[in-house]
C-alpha cells in the first residue's frame, strides 16, 4: 500500500510559492527582507550581500567563478533558491550571444541597503511594564505555549481527552480537518494517515505544517494570504516575553492573534483598560530554518532489547502518542510502561506510520542515558520494526496485461524490447513466448503489434 507522507515546508517555501507581484509586496517590509535574508542557505546569504550595492547585472557565467568546481552543486542550490524567493531576477542579453545574468531584486535592495545603514526597528513598539504590571515570566510563558499545543494536538487524536475549556474553535478545526481530520456524515473526526504521521513530527515541523494549512484557507475566510504570511513573519521579530497592545493591529491581524493563541504561538491578557498579547517561543521561531530552531528539550524514552519500552513523562500527549505504535501497559506519575509487539506496530502500519518514522521518532526522543550511547535504540528493536513492515509488503499490485499467441519469435522479441525500451516491461517467458507489460501501455504496445502485421 503506498505510503502518503507529510512534507513540512517552512515559511520561505510558502514565500516562494507566491506570485511574483504579490511577492515584490511582501518586500515592501523590512522585516520582511530580513527574514527572507535569514533563511537562506550559507553561499545564497553570501551573494545577497556580495551583490546587495551592484547596480547593474552580473553575468552567470561570472558567478559561476566565484566558486571552486567541487562547489558547483552548492552554487547551483544557492542561486535556484535566490530566484524562486526573487532576490535574484534573471535578465538576458543578446548582444553577441544569448547570456543569462542576474539582477537583484529592487525592492529587496532598497531596503536591504536602508536596513544596513540606518539600522532596523521594531515592528511595533511594547507596552511600559507601568501598564502591564505583572508579566509572566520566560518559564510561564513556555510552559503556556507547551500546555497549548499539547491540547492541540491532543483534539487531534481524541477531542473527548481535552475539557471543554480548552476546546479549538470551529473555524480553525475545520482548518485542519482538510489535511489531518475526515469525518463521515453523521460520525466524529477522525485522523488520516497524514495525521497519524503529524503526530510523530518534531514540534517545529508540526508548527509550520499548521501555519501551511492555516495560510493555504485564507482566502477561504476572506483573508489574503499575502497579509497574513506578512503579519506571521513580522510576528517572529517581536521580542519574546515582551506585551504588545492589540490597538495596534489591524482586523485581520486580531483575528489571526485569537487563533494564534489557541496554538500557543501568543497569550493574551486583558488589562484595565487595554489588551496585549505576548509572543513566545513558537511565534519567535516562525522564522527561523529547521535546523536554527530545532528543539533542544531532553528525550524520554528508553528502549530495550527485549522491547520493553520505558517513557519517564508526565505528558497524556506522549501516553497517547506512543499508543500509536506500542502497548501501554500501565502508568505511573512520572513513568510510562509498555512494550513493542507486532500486533502494535501492524496497526500503525495500518494507519499510514511508517517503520521509519517510527524509529526516527525513539531515536529524536530518546532519554539522555541512552541518548549518547550508538545506537541510542537498541538494533535488534530497529531491525525487527523493519522487518515486520516488510512482512505486509511482501506483494506489490500492478495493473498489466498479458499477451501470449505471437506468430513467430522475431515478433515476440521485437515486442519485448520495445516494452523493455520504454520501461514498461514487467515480465517475459521466452520458450512459451508470453509477455506482460504496464497496463497503461497496452495502447502503445496494440499499435506496435498492428504496424508489426
Amino acid at each position: 500500500m503506498p505510503q502518503v507522507m507529510v512534507v513540512a515546508r517552512n515559511f520561505m517555501d510558502m514565500v516562494a510559492a507566491l506570485p511574483a507581484a504579490k511577492l515584490d509586496m511582501l518586500y515592501d517590509s523590512a522585516f520582511i527582507c530580513e527574514a527572507v535574508l535569514r533563511s537562506l542557505p550559507p553561499l545564497a546569504k553570501k551573494y545577497a550581500l556580495q551583490m546587495l550595492y551592484v547596480s547593474a547585472p552580473v553575468a552567470a557565467a561570472a558567478m559561476e567563478e566565484w566558486v571552486l568546481d567541487e562547489y558547483a552543486a552548492k552554487h547551483r542550490v544557492a542561486i535556484d533558491r535566490l530566484l524562486q524567493l526573487r532576490v535574484f531576477v534573471e535578465t538576458m542579453f543578446f548582444y553577441r550571444r544569448k547570456e543569462v545574468s542576474y539582477k537583484m531584486n529592487q525592492k529587496f535592495q532598497g531596503n536591504m541597503q536602508k536596513y544596513l545603514v540606518d539600522g532596523g526597528s521594531l515592528p511595533r513598539e511594547p507596552i511600559p511594564s507601568s501598564v502591564t504590571a505583572r508579566l509572566p515570566t520566560l518559564a510561564e510563558l513556555e510552559s503556556f505555549a507547551l500546555e497549548q499545543w499539547e491540547c492541540f494536538l491532543l483534539q487531534l487524536i481524541n477531542s473527548s481527552q481535552v475539557e471543554r475549556g480548552t476546546s479549538f474553535s470551529s473555524s480553525m478545526m475545520r482548518t485542519f480537518q482538510r489535511g489531518l481530520l475526515s469525518s463521515r456524515d453523521g460520525e466524529a473526526p477522525r485522523l488520516t494517515e497524514n495525521g497519524f504521521q503529524f503526530l510523530l513530527m518534531e514540534t517545529n515541523a508540526q508548527l509550520w505544517y499548521i501555519m501551511r494549512e492555516y495560510i493555504s484557507s485564507a482566502e477561504e475566510r476572506g483573508v489574503d494570504p499575502t497579509e497574513l504570511i506578512s503579519f506571521l513573519l513580522e510576528l517572529s521579530f517581536h521580542t519574546l516575553g515582551e506585551a504588545y497592545s492589540l490597538n495596534t493591529l489591524t482586523d485581520v491581524q486580531r483575528n489571526a492573534i485569537r487563533d494564534l493563541a489557541e496554538l500557543g504561538l501568543v497569550k493574551l491578557q486583558q488589562g484595565r483598560k487595554d489588551s496585549w498579547f505576548i509572543p513566545t517561543k513558537l511565534a519567535t521561531n516562525l522564522s527561523a530554518s529547521l535546523s536554527d530552531s530545532s528543539s533542544n528539550k531532553e528525550g524520554f524514552v528508553v528502549v530495550e532489547t527485549n522491547f520493553r519500552m520505558y517513557a519517564y513523562s508526565t505528558s497524556r500527549l506522549h501516553c497517547e502518542i506512543l499508543r500509536l505504535f506500542s502497548r501501554v501497559e500501565y502508568q505511573l506519575p512520572n513513568l510510562i510502561v509498555g512494550s513493542i509487539t507486532k500486533e502494535s506496530l501492524y496497526g500503525a502500519f495500518e494507519n499510514g506510520i511508517t517503520a521509519e518514522q517510527i524509529i526516527s521518532f525513539l531515536q529524536q526522543n530518546a532519554h539522555p542515558r541512552v541518548a549518547d550511547k550508538i545506537p541510542a535504540v537498541p538494533e535488534n528493536v530497529t531491525d525487527q520494526i523493519r522487518l515486520w513492515e516488510t512482512d505486509r509488503n511482501r506483494v506489490d499490485m500492478i495493473l498489466s496485461h498479458l499477451y501470449e499467441d505471437f506468430p513467430s519469435k522475431d515478433m515476440f522479441d521485437q515486442c519485448c524490447d520495445y516494452a523493455r525500451d520504454h520501461g514498461c516491461l514487467l515480465w517475459e517467458d521466452a520458450k512459451k513466448m508470453r509477455l506482460i507489460v504496464r497496463v497503461e501501455f497496452h495502447s502503445e504496445m496494440r499499435e506496435f503489434l498492428r504496424r508489426l502485421r
